[in-house]
């Protein structure tokens, strides 16, 4: 399903351009069921959350302490939103720390295919993520739809470009310090950090989220993210897909 990029072998950049349309087509096809059924949420019907998403599952918080989160508009309560308390953090952070050895040792296409896999199922439910990023951020919808999820969506396929192959080591030329060549070795040796922590504002809920974990994720690290208390709901939404997408 994945082929590596050699320019002397690949075609031209239309030829190219058509079979990694193929290899996504390939990778949809995929996900579907054995009736032929497109598995997932309908379109739009992503559940509304107010748990924790830890170790791949919704999860209820330890201590029940909550927060409202508000429509900005007319200061209405939204929904009340479970705060995670140092129980919760320790729970995530062991559950990040448990799948990082799988997932850091897996393929850069593997890690590719999930990206692009959330990509795609981000313009699946765009209307509905645009419409909650609304509500809960306060800028209209058609901003929050053509500008953040268009730019998220893009955000997921260009790092799933760097998982599939940018993100390997090189050789280092080096000289000798009399300018004559020198008999020694130098390589640069990339390797996933581990879990990566990771906090972000309100403004752009979405686009943040995309740009502090979509390089995380494309490099074989783990992530305990911490949304906005101000605009967690589009963040909640996402753990559906981040599921679905593998």
């Amino acid at each position: 399903m994945f082929l590596r990029c050699c320019e002397t072998r690949e075609g031209t950049a239309q030829e190219r351009e058509i079979r990694v349309k193929q290899q996504r087509h390939a990778a949809a096809e995929m996900g579907k069921d054995l009736n032929g059924s497109e598995g997932g949420y309908p379109v739009g019907a992503l559940p509304m959350e107010t748990r924790l998403f830890i170790d791949n599952e919704f999860v209820d918080e330890h201590d029940g302490t909550h927060f409202d989160t508000v429509d900005p508009t007319n200061g209405k309560v939204i929904a009340k939103i479970q705060e995670a308390g140092k129980l919760d953090v320790d729970r995530a952070v062991k559950a990040a720390a448990k799948a990082f050895p799988s997932w850091s040792e897996s393929s850069g296409p593997v890690r590719a295919q999930c990206l692009h896999k959330l990509s795609d199922l981000m313009e699946k439910h765009i209307d509905q993520l645009a419409e909650v990023e609304s509500l809960d951020n306060g800028k209209p919808k058609h901003i929050a739809k053509n500008v953040d999820l268009r730019l998220c969506i893009k955000i997921y396929h260009y790092y799933a470009g760097w998982a599939e192959g940018k993100t390997q080591g090189k050789h280092i030329p080096i000289s000798s310090l009399n300018e004559t060549p020198a008999n020694w070795l130098c390589y640069q040796r990339r390797e996933p950090v581990g879990v990566c922590g990771q906090i972000i504002p309100w403004n752009f809920p979405m686009c943040m989220f995309a740009l502090k974990i979509g390089p995380a994720m494309a490099a074989g690290c783990t992530v305990v993210i911490k949304t906005s208390e101000k605009t967690p709901l589009t963040g909640l939404l996402m753990g559906h897909l981040i599921k679905e997408a593998g």
